[in-house]
This record gives C-alpha cells, sequence and structure tokens, in this order.
C-alpha cells in the first residue's frame, strides 16, 4: 500500500524540495586526522546492524494501545471531552498519538539522513567526512524501520509538522557549512534523543523498545560527533559569529518546543485549533515532557560553546536553564548500554529456547 494511502490528511507537496546554497569541499589529506573522530568513525563501521534482522518485526502491537500510554499522560484526560469518549474513542486517540510521534520521528530521520549527507559535502575536515558517511547510513536505517513500524504496525501517519520541517529547511538553506550540525546534530538530533528516551523507560510493549533502544545507540555516536566538530570550530570562531550561531539556536529552540504539542491529533478528533492549544498548553504531563526533551540540548550547548546572555535568557524563559549542568556523557553512555543489555536479555531467552528444543527433541527421540 503507498503511503501517501495511510495518510491522515495529504500532505501539501508529495515531493519538499529545498533549494541547495554552499560549497562542495573536497581535502587531499588522506593521513592526519583528528584521533577522537577516527575513533568515533571505526566505532561507526563496528556497530552497523541490519534493522530487518535485529529488530522481532514477529511482535504483535495492539493498534490501540501501541505504547501502554497511561491516561493521565493523554492532554485530553480531565477535560469535558475525555468524559464523553468512549473507550474504542480513547484508543483511537492513543493510535493517532502515536502515529503522530512516529511519522515525526520518521520525517526527522529523513531530514538527517539528508543533513548527514550534505555534511560529506560541505565540511573541510576528511575524518568528520568518513564519520558523517557512516551516519548518513544510521540515518537511513532509522527511517526504514520508523517507515515499517507506521506501514505494518500503526497502518497510520501524519505529515510532517510545520515547525520541525520550518527548522529542517533554515538548516539546510543555510550555505555555512557547521549549520548542518548546529541544526541537526544538536537541537533536533538532542530533542530526538530525548523523546525517544521518555517512551524507551516508560513503554511496556516490546517492540517500540526495542526500536527506540537500538536507534539511540546510534544516535548518541552522533551528539558526540557534533559535539567534537563544533567544540573544536567554534574556539575560533569570533563573538560575532558565536552570537550568529545562538541566534539560529534560539529561534530552532523556540520552533521545538512548539511543535510538541500534537495539536494536530486533537484538530482530527474535532477540536478546533485555538481550543486544542489551549489544552496543549494546560497539559501537566507536556509541561514536564517539555522539559525532559532539552535535556540533551542544553548541555550539548553549552559544552561546544554557545553560552551567550540572549542564549541564557532564552533557556531561563523556557524553564530549562538548569539542564545545562547535566552529565551528557553519563546519558550517553547509558543509552548505549541499555541497548546491550535488552540485546543480552533478548538473546539469550531465545538461546534457552532452542536448548529446551533441542533437548526436548532427545528425549522424544529417546522414549521411542
Amino acid at each position: 500500500m503507498s503511503t501517501h494511502d495511510l495518510y491522515v490528511k495529504a500532505p501539501q507537496e508529495p515531493h519538499w524540495q529545498v533549494p541547495a546554497s554552499g560549497s562542495a569541499r573536497f581535502s587531499w589529506e588522506y593521513d592526519d586526522g583528528r584521533d577522537r573522530l577516527l575513533a568515533l568513525y571505526q566505532k561507526g563501521k563496528d556497530k552497523q546492524w541490519d534493522g530487518a534482522k535485529r529488530i522481532d518485526w514477529s511482535l504483535e502491537v495492539d493498534p490501540h494501545d501501541p505504547l501502554g500510554t497511561p491516561d493521565e499522560a493523554m492532554t485530553l484526560y480531565g477535560t469535558p471531552y475525555w468524559a464523553k469518549m468512549t473507550d474504542r474513542d480513547k484508543g483511537e486517540l492513543r493510535l493517532h498519538y502515536t502515529s503522530w510521534q512516529f511519522s515525526q520521528f520518521l520525517h526527522g530521520e529523513q531530514g538527517a539522513m539528508v543533513c548527514a549527507a550534505r555534511i560529506v559535502e560541505s565540511v573541510p575536515d576528511l575524518d568528520a567526512k568518513f564519520y558523517s558517511a557512516t551516519q548518513t547510513m544510521d540515518e537511513a536505517r532509522h527511517a526504514e524501520i520508523y517507515g515499517r513500524f507506521l506501514h505494518e504496525k500503526l497502518g497510520m501517519l501524519y505529515p510532517v509538522n510545520d515547525n520541525l520541517q520550518a527548522l529542517l529547511g533554515d538548516t539546510l538553506r543555510d550555505s555555512r557549512w557547521d549549520m548542518p550540525y548546529l541544526g541537526m546534530q544538536v537541537l533536533i538530533e538532542g530533542l530526538a534523543l530525548a523523546a525517544f528516551g521518555m517512551i524507551r523507560d516508560t513503554t511496556d510493549k516490546p517492540l517500540p523498545k526495542q526500536i527506540l533502544a537500538y536507534v539511540m545507540q546510534d544516535e548518541a555516536r552522533h551528539v558526540a560527533f557534533g559535539r567534537m566538530a563544533l567544540r573544536d570550530y567554534y574556539q575560533q570562531l569570533s563573538d560575532a559569529e558565536l552570537k550568529e550561531r545562538e541566534e539560529f539556536v534560539i529561534e530552532g529552540c523556540y520552533l521545538m518546543r512548539d511543535r510538541l504539542r500534537g495539536v494536530e491529533v486533537l484538530e482530527n478528533f474535532g477540536i478546533p485549533k485555538k481550543e486544542a492549544e489551549r489544552l496543549s498548553e494546560e497539559s501537566e504531563f507536556l509541561h514536564l515532557f517539555r522539559k525532559l526533551l532539552f535535556s540533551r540540548i542544553v548541555p550539548c550547548v553549552k559544552d561546544i560553546g554557545l553560552w551567550g546572555e540572549r542564549l541564557q535568557k532564552a533557556y531561563l524563559d523556557m524553564g530549562v536553564f538548569d539542564l545545562g549542568d547535566s552529565n551528557l556523557d553519563l546519558l550517553m553512555s547509558q543509552d548505549e548500554e541499555i541497548a546491550e543489555q535488552l540485546d543480552k536479555e533478548r538473546f539469550a531467552e531465545e538461546e534457552a529456547a532452542r536448548v529446551a528444543e533441542v533437548e526436548g527433541a532427545i528425549e522424544e527421540g529417546a522414549a521411542s
């Protein structure tokens, strides 16, 4: 079935075209490179995996409760709208919210794939080109996996959110080679990591947990790549150049914060847009969700050297300033460990089942 048949609302344009700008850069230095980036490149090669094999796609998903989302986390919970809904209506609402979330993950991963390819083209250093080439493959795998989940398990997609599309467009149109790093590696990937982690750590459904854990294992490397490259580069920039990057971060963070409401879902249930926006803004869960979503962005922005007065004021306004002291390295190492532990548990269970099957066959043979 065509993807376009699964959209709750047709995308405004079947193919979105963003005019390319900036230079393609070649490097004729093939020997030297930064040890840290080359080590990350080696790790990127070593950690490639096949989404069709590593993930157990035979696991069933209840479309009306894909993530095990509690009532209290639903935007309409406690409102007159919720009181009027039947159990079937609530199941439909859960389906739509999950479809909306994972659709934005899918669109973001395609954006990440394009940005990673752009980095290969535009970054001046060969070690960075090497790593971003592995990231391009990672992002293709992620888009493949989220697309398969939406097609096969949910049967429903939402178009790209306007604010996410706007940030992707701003990132790709900028001719400066570091902007795909900043827009994608720091802002969009950082926000996605936090969203993935929140769902990964709260869902009791095995298939989405596998998907998110394995994708996050890759994304931890991507954010590390962006931090290394930008930290080195931003030490060389003037105050005026750093201020320009900070303005981009401020605008991007407000865009990302405002994309998190899921107003499109409520509109699809017949709630007028302004009312949907009001209900979303009053949701206690959304306020908590928003703050947690910036847990990966704020410490990264501070770490790469963008921490001017206006940026700090913006983070105070958003209520996320205190996240600047979060231990980003610890969060990233935990992402890796969770994926590896999930592998151990899954494959230990499969091995135990195979051993039991063999032993059963031996016993049957001995008894006959």
